[in-house]
């Protein structure tokens, strides 16, 4: 398999392999895991964020399906998601362009060039010391109603994140000085489609949501006006969302995952 879709401006400042070119660029890095890595670089006039994946290789590809996991291949996966989120009127960082090559899933290299969003801040961030400083209570009403309402589309639409946790929600910077709550959802390289909107997946993303805003002084009262806005489920479904959500926040806070937590970020520069 070979596919490239580069836009003409963007073509036309590489030579006849555009493809190998885009995969041994170098910018600001922000994550490089094994198999994949996230940075900014700057072409032309513009700033933009690629994403490269250099094959998964057959050792992940059996771990994920040994789990009852979708083995994340590369980069399409976050091509169609975007495509998907556009569908259904959800913000997300808007596709450039994207190449693919080889046809063994686990040695296929591909890459994902999306527009940089700008002067934008995560909601982790955003929240990050509302325990100690909370906000207007109607600011902070506005965002657990906007989560909820994004949630649904989502949900709704029969998509699931797999990532779903705060530091995957920006704002625009100058937006919010204006007082708007328009949020953008990131990182969709391991969305499904075509999932229960009760099921398991979906309780999953509300679970990491619940475990990313815990130390975020978020209330009882705040959830349950988050509850007020998304899908309606069952009390089962809430339990499970408690259970899983504590269970995340006690492997988080493990020696081992917050070493591991130590590597990745020192791998960004």
């Amino acid at each position: 398999m070979f596919k490239l879709e580069l836009p003409a401006n963007l073509r036309a400042l590489f030579g006849k392999d555009p493809f190998a070119e885009i995969m041994q660029l170098q910018g600001r890095v922000y994550r490089d895991v094994t198999g994949r890595r996230t940075m900014q670089v700057k072409l032309g006039n513009g700033s933009y964020f690629i994403k490269q994946h250099f094959g998964v290789g057959w050792a992940e590809i059996f771990k994920s399906l040994l789990s009852f996991k979708r083995p994340v291949l590369g980069a399409l996966t976050e091509v169609h998601a975007i495509r998907e989120l556009s569908k259904v009127g959800i913000a997300t960082t808007p596709l450039v362009g994207y190449g693919v090559s080889g046809s063994n899933p686990a040695a296929q290299q591909s890459f994902i060039i999306t527009q940089d969003l700008g002067d934008i801040v995560s909601l982790e961030d955003l929240c990050a010391d509302w325990k100690n400083t909370p906000p207007e209570t109607e600011f902070k009403r506005s965002l657990m109603v906007a989560l909820a309402q994004l949630a649904s589309r989502l949900h709704g639409a029969g998509l699931c994140h797999r990532d779903f946790y705060l530091c995957h929600f920006v704002l625009k910077k100058t937006e919010l000085a204006q007082g708007k709550m328009d949020l953008i959802l990131i990182d969709l390289h391991r969305m499904l489609t075509g999932q229960a909107g009760s099921g398991n997946a979906v309780m999953k993303d509300i679970a990491g949501l619940y475990f990313s805003a815990m130390d975020c002084g978020f209330t009882p009262e705040d959830w349950a006006l988050f509850k007020q806005h998304y899908l309606p489920q069952s009390a089962d479904f809430w339990a499970k969302v408690e259970v899983r959500a504590n269970k995340l926040y006690a492997k988080f806070h493990t020696e081992k995952f917050q070493n591991r937590l130590a590597q990745e970020k020192s791998a960004m520069h």
